[in-house]
């Protein structure tokens, strides 16, 4: 490993930026974490190992890359879990730990003196965590409002119970700019034009790029990185017992937690084609490298109504780092994305070699965890209907917590409303059973009935013959069967032509 130096990076060698120093490693172990690199190599232990699989954000790091934005390449800057994200991925990005915030004059950074100054560091074991997500706030975002800084720290857990301050402190940052003599502005990547702080970061990246595949072998594995579509394709179908990688907040826990060998990876991050988001006449076209978070503000525009589940879908540095198609193509059945999906007749593109197929997504699970691809088939990208003009979308999530559980139960509903009657029906569940799937007794009870409760009730009842859902740790099989009934029964509260409940009426998490 070299500090500071720019060697011709050839096959196995990936350099990244540490603290605007280009760092370079030399075939580093495929699956070895970023935090592991960070922690027993760089020794900067600020970054915790709290969880290993990306739940409590002691591990929090932000990375930048480089993104073009109407046209013009700018820096993006984000927070994920160190954790879980493997080293060979840093290539060609800039890395910041809670070291790299330091001033040159030894002086603390607006975010790190906030919470010093409202005392929001208790133990002190999750602070270096919360510092940076609250960082990744403060360069995004110039004045964030209450829910916004609840969405930054979403991934950030406090076992002390300190959360009030630390809430105080994401305040008190703004304001420590102007007394602490600090250079930079908040919001700064939020601007129009990039500064000049923004504009050297961006030539530096440049100076990263690779114009050849990355391969990586150490310890018996391989990591590969296309750079493009094609070069995708050919090696997908030469390896097709590789693990496809995309943002890792699945694969990653298959390592840390499970322990398992994976020596075929071939990493998607670095295809250009997939990380686009494009608008067809009909469909968004999502690319599989594109995160869940630039997928859902996509999607938010179209369908508003679906804003509390994109918010509630794991945590800001899990939606950062994970992505839309991966979710879809690793088949849980507790996948949120796929049941609301699936109602608003969302499909797959699948790609082997040159060829292409789609497929509604509905159609792609044939059982737990399989799916209707062929080896050497990968999922290219996902086509998502524009609108759903005269539908009502709707989708809940039931778990045991607002930020950061696992669904017991989702539920996701399109209906076509003509007349006062049910033209068309869409209502599918994750949760209920071995893959997300339709209720089709239950839109069968609902076609060409009045949008009435005696109508609901009787969909509600097919539920019975359309689902026989397990008991498990996060709930039971009555429960999950009654919650299923009662978000449909929700759903006609909300939606009925007499008067229909307000949100508050229905939604515990709503804020008077």
């Amino acid at each position: 490993m070299l500090n500071g130096t720019q060697p011709v990076a050839g096959e196995g060698v990936i350099r990244f930026l540490l603290d605007d120093e280009i760092v370079t490693v030399a075939d580093p172990a495929p699956t070895r974490t970023i935090l592991q690199f960070l922690r027993e190599d760089l020794r900067r232990c600020g970054s915790k190992e709290g969880c290993a699989e990306g739940d409590c954000g002691a591990c929090t790091v932000v990375l930048g890359e480089l993104v073009r934005r109407d046209g013009v390449e700018r820096v993006q800057l984000r927070a994920v879990n160190a954790c879980i994200q493997f080293l060979p991925t840093l290539d060609g990005k800039a890395i910041y730990t809670v070291e790299s915030l330091k001033q040159r004059d030894g002086s603390l950074h607006p975010v790190q003196r906030a919470l010093v100054d409202t005392h929001a560091s208790q133990c002190g074991f999750c602070t270096p965590g919360f510092v940076m997500s609250l960082f990744a706030l403060f360069k995004n975002v110039a004045a964030p409002d209450r829910a916004c800084v609840a969405d930054a720290l979403s991934g950030n857990l406090c076992r002390c119970t300190g959360y009030r301050p630390i809430i105080e402190a994401a305040a008190r940052m703004y304001e420590c700019v102007g007394e602490s003599g600090f250079a930079g502005t908040p919001g700064t990547l939020a601007a129009a034009s990039a500064d000049a702080d923004e504009q050297a970061l961006i030539g530096r990246l440049q100076g990263l790029r690779r114009d050849a595949a990355l391969v990586v072998r150490a310890g018996g594995g391989r990591f590969h990185a296309p750079l493009t579509l094609v070069e995708l394709a050919e090696l997908r179908e030469r390896l097709p017992a590789a693990r496809i990688l995309a943002g890792g907040t699945d694969v990653g826990l298959w390592v840390t937690k499970q322990h398992r060998e994976l020596p075929e990876l071939i990493y998607i991050g670095k295809v250009a084609e997939l990380g686009t988001v494009e608008l067809s006449e009909s469909h968004f076209e999502i690319g599989a490298a594109v995160s869940l978070s630039d997928a859902f503000a996509a999607l938010d525009g179209a369908y508003p109504e679906l804003a509390e589940l994109w918010r509630r879908f794991a945590s800001v540095p899990v939606r950062n780092a994970g992505t839309l198609v991966g979710n879809i193509a690793n088949g849980s059945p507790i996948g949120d994305s796929m049941p609301v999906l699936i109602c608003l007749g969302a499909s797959v593109v699948l790609r082997k070699g040159a060829a292409r197929r789609e497929l509604a997504l509905e159609d792609l699970y044939l059982d737990y965890q399989k799916t209707a691809m062929q080896p050497g088939e990968f999922v290219e990208r996902v086509r998502v209907p524009r609108s759903r003009h005269g539908w009502v979308v709707r989708s809940y999530k039931i778990a045991k917590r607002f930020d950061q559980d696992i669904s017991a139960v989702c539920a996701a509903f399109a209906l076509r409303i003509a007349g006062g009657k049910v033209a068309e029906a869409r209502i599918a569940y994750g949760g209920m059973a071995a893959t997300p799937r339709r209720a089709a007794a239950a839109e069968a009870a609902l076609t060409g009935q009045p949008w009435q409760e005696p109508a609901v009730r009787a969909a509600a009842a097919a539920l019975d013959a359309d689902y026989t859902p397990l008991s498990d740790m996060r709930a039971s099989a009555a429960y999950r069967m009654k919650v299923a009934k009662n978000a449909l029964y929700r759903l006609w509260l909300e939606t009925r032509g007499e008067a229909p409940l307000a949100a508050a009426q229905v939604n515990v998490f709503t804020e008077a």
